[in-house]
């Protein structure tokens, strides 16, 4: 399937993850809750140190939506950093919780983006579904707690990427722990883990030599039928997959992570060529690296150019976020 008129590539932004303001509720918007104490301690983070250099950054294959702005693909010098191996976890995320006490948008609003196949909730607490994209339901009561729904629990699954957190959410977290988020420049350097423009961050073939599966992403139809042939339906914890040249892990599949940045689908066209920190405003921010629910046949952004964006305020059940370290 070939999509690219308007309405389409809306529908497939959605399939990523729909924005707070599509969900079918008058829930009132919450007071934001940023002030939180940062505690490095605990708050323990495996790294990888990414050394400088430049790469080209973008789509080199010509498989982008055009709506996304993968091109042109532009030469880009970073200075060195470090970022996580992996997603925080739910386990990392607890602990930030139970340090400060800090409640999260979807807990504020009172509902999240469920995956209808994930859904773990009472009929009493099925909201709707998310406009135009009847797969995401809205779940009283998802939260980073409670993935699923009411009926779910973040301690069957520590060791996943933590979802149902916001952008505002991801940024709170950091705060804590000192941390930051990546810029989507570095990002993609990391990710693509010292190639140059291949497809993934392994090379230029969706599967390994025998066949293997080397990220956690959609097989069968989508939206009704996941045969799990690599193993997930939902999440997959971290480290389930090889890691890349950088020794990061599941930068393709499972969940997106949010950047810093600010989206703007023309911006590669005129980015600094020295550390670009992206649009100094816009109405969504930057995601980058798809989720399970990534399929050639409809979205195929697991490639390491691919970007997407949400709202700061929304949350799904599939985006978490991996952090950086203070410059």
């Amino acid at each position: 399937m070939n999509l690219r008129g308007p309405e389409e590539l809306s529908q497939r932004q959605g399939c990523c993850s729909p924005a707070r303001s599509t969900h079918e509720t008058r829930t009132p918007a919450p007071a934001p809750s940023l002030d939180v104490r940062k505690s490095p301690p605990s708050a323990y983070h495996e790294e990888a140190v990414i050394p400088s250099g430049s790469f080209a950054m973008g789509d080199a294959h010509g498989e982008g939506y055009p709506a996304d702005g993968e091109t042109p693909v532009h030469q880009v010098a970073l200075e060195s950093f470090s970022i996580d191996t992996t997603a925080v976890t739910n386990r990392m995320f607890a602990r930030f919780i139970g340090e400060t006490g800090y409640r999260t948008e979807a807990e504020t609003y009172g509902f999240s983006a469920v995956f209808h196949l994930l859904v773990r909730a009472d009929r009493h607490d099925i909201l709707g579904t998310a406009t135009g994209t009847p797969w995401w339901i809205t779940v009283r009561g998802a939260d980073w707690a409670h993935p699923g729904g009411p009926n779910s629990g973040w301690e069957e699954v520590p060791d996943h990427p933590v979802v149902h957190v916001s952008h505002t959410d991801a940024l709170a977290y950091c705060q804590w722990a000192g941390r930051r988020l990546p810029t989507e420049a570095e990002w993609e350097y990391a990710a693509r883990g010292g190639l140059q423009g291949q497809r993934y961050a392994w090379g230029n073939e969706l599967h390994g030599p025998a066949g293997e599966h080397l990220c956690n992403i959609w097989q069968g139809q989508f939206p009704e039928v996941n045969t799990a042939e690599d193993g997930h339906v939902g999440t997959a914890p971290v480290k389930s997959f090889p890691p890349n040249g950088y020794g990061l892990y599941e930068v393709a599949g499972n969940v997106w992570e949010w950047c810093s940045d600010w989206f703007a689908p023309n911006y590669y066209r005129t980015s600094p060529a020295a550390n670009p920190k992206g649009p100094l405003l816009g109405t969504s921010r930057v995601m980058r690296g798809g989720s399970y629910l990534c399929h050639d046949s409809y979205c195929n952004r697991y490639r390491v150019a691919a970007r997407t964006a949400n709202t700061p305020d929304s949350s799904t059940g599939n985006c978490g976020f991996r952090t950086a370290g203070q410059n």
